[in-house]
C-alpha cells in the first residue's frame, strides 16, 4: 500500500445519530481515523462492535460509559475500548473527538 495525506475540509460529515456527526480523515490496511463533532446534552446509546477503538477529546466535555464504568473525559483526554466492549457517551458540551478503529470499520467507507 502506498502513502497518502488528505487536506483539511469541513466537507463529508455524515450524521450518525442527531446531533453527532462524523468524517473519515483517512484509513489504511488496519486502521481507520474518524472525526466526530458531536452536540452538548445528545446520548451516543451503548453499542458495541468488532474494532478496536482509541480516542482523543480534542475539545469539550463528555462521560464515557466502558463496560459499565462510566469516565468524565475532558479537553485532552484519551481512552482505549478493548474490541466488543459495549460502550455509550453523554455529550455534555459540545465536543470534537478523534478516534481510530482497528481493523478498519467497513461501514465507515
Amino acid at each position: 500500500m502506498q502513502g497518502y495525506a488528505e487536506e483539511a475540509s469541513n466537507e463529508g460529515y455524515v450524521s450518525a445519530l442527531p446531533g453527532i456527526e462524523r468524517k473519515t480523515l483517512v484509513h489504511g490496511g488496519a486502521t481507520l481515523l474518524t472525526e466526530f463533532r458531536l452536540k452538548g446534552g445528545c446520548t451516543l446509546p451503548n453499542h458495541s462492535h468488532p474494532q478496536e477503538q482509541t480516542g482523543y477529546l480534542v475539545s469539550g466535555h463528555i462521560k464515557l460509559n466502558i463496560g459499565g464504568i462510566e469516565y468524565d473525559v475532558r479537553e485532552g483526554g484519551a481512552w482505549i475500548i478493548p474490541a466488543g466492549a459495549e460502550h455509550g457517551a453523554s455529550i455534555m458540551e459540545d465536543s470534537v473527538a478523534i478516534e481510530v478503529f482497528s481493523p478498519v470499520r467497513e461501514d465507515y467507507l
